[in-house]
């Protein structure tokens, strides 16, 4: 074919050859592309269940690195070298407080010096309940009403143990171990309610570290929010059914469960995983299992299961497991989501047939 005199084929100004673009300027249009994701700030979590959190609030900018992971528990964890490195790097660490990831305490000093720190057990609105001791415990009062979680009775009751739990913490020095006297229970997120205080801080801090993300940290906020209030509501409904059969728990970890749902935990094999229970205590849980007839007795997935056979030995309760602290579930922005209907179907599925 024989190209007709004097035409010119002239390309859209749009697009340009790649000959035509000096070799220098390649890597620049390409650095440009990548530029949000290199200016997101490099921020590190504690636990599973605050990462979750963090990571909902950050998407579409970047991802939070995470200390505590795979099955490993912050009850009994160790720092490890590249965690230490995290920290050193980190613009911005969220923990919950020394209470329960005793271990950063002096590292976050070290080598979190140059990062905005974030305690979540500080942040406003939070709902804390003291510690509880001993084995062997009624979480409600048997005589009390059941609360729905969305009800005004349920609120009502809420801001009454909001306030016993600030008399509390007014009336006692909260040292930093969480077994101390009048000190309160850290496990703060197994509360929804909880987790909404805690993304406000997240939230706030995000914004006050990286103000050119603001809006997409706020926007991202808004719709957790959103889906927390929906959680509170179908964790409510899904434990309604069993909320009147106690229980027995490896651990005290459940008491801002129990406190939003109306159930009841008649007693823990443990105060602290760290602490493994004497013959004496085991005994007296033993006799709590068959004093309550048929129930359920619930398993962690990072500590010891001998314990519970020996705890229902002979009787006719049954075996489950709680995962708390999400040992057994995959980092990511919708681990809580996991985590706390997994508590509840577990909870419900054990309990019903008891």
């Amino acid at each position: 074919m024989k190209r007709a005199k004097g035409l010119v084929l002239k390309m859209p100004a749009s697009v340009i050859p790649m000959a035509a673009i000096p070799a220098l300027a390649i890597p620049a249009l390409l650095f440009a592309g990548t530029m949000r994701a290199a200016d997101a700030p490099v921020v590190v979590t504690s636990i599973k269940p605050i990462h979750s959190l963090v990571a909902a609030i950050m998407q579409g900018v970047g991802e939070p690195e995470l200390i505590v992971d795979g099955s490993a528990s912050p009850h009994t964890y160790s720092l490890k070298p590249s965690n230490a490195r995290a920290l050193q790097d980190a613009k911005v660490i969220f923990w919950v407080g020394p209470g329960l990831e005793a271990f950063l305490e002096k590292p976050l000093q070290a080598l979190g010096s140059d990062a905005s720190i974030a305690a979540l057990d500080d942040a406003p609105g939070l709902v804390k309940l003291p510690f509880r001791e001993g084995g062997a415990f009624e979480a409600h009062d048997d005589d009390a009403p059941e609360h729905d979680s969305a009800s005004p009775e349920h609120n009502s009751a809420s801001a009454h143990h909001e306030a016993e739990a600030a008399h509390a913490e007014a009336d006692h020095d909260h040292g930093h171990d969480d077994h101390d006297h009048g000190a309160f229970d850290t496990h703060l997120w197994l509360d929804p309610v909880n987790a909404k205080a805690m993304a406000s801080e997240i939230t706030t801090t995000l914004v006050a570290a990286d103000p050119a993300n603001a809006l997409t940290y706020q926007a991202n906020a808004k719709a957790l929010d959103d889906r927390l209030t929906a959680l509170d509501k179908e964790i409510a409904a899904t434990v309604a059914p069993v909320r009147d059969k106690p229980f027995i728990v490896f651990h005290d970890a459940y008491q801002y469960f129990e406190h939003r749902y109306g159930i009841r935990v008649a007693g823990s094999i443990t105060v602290s995983p760290e602490t493994i229970p004497g013959a004496e205590r085991v005994s007296e849980i033993h006799r709590k299992v068959g004093e309550l007839g048929a129930t359920c007795v619930f398993a962690e997935p990072q500590f010891e299961p001998r314990l519970i056979d020996v705890v229902i030995e002979g009787t006719r309760a049954k075996s489950g497991v709680l995962d708390p602290e999400a040992a057994t579930l995959k980092a990511g922005p919708d681990l809580y989501f996991t985590l706390m209907r997994g508590i509840a179907r577990s909870m419900r599925d054990c309990l019903s047939g008891a």
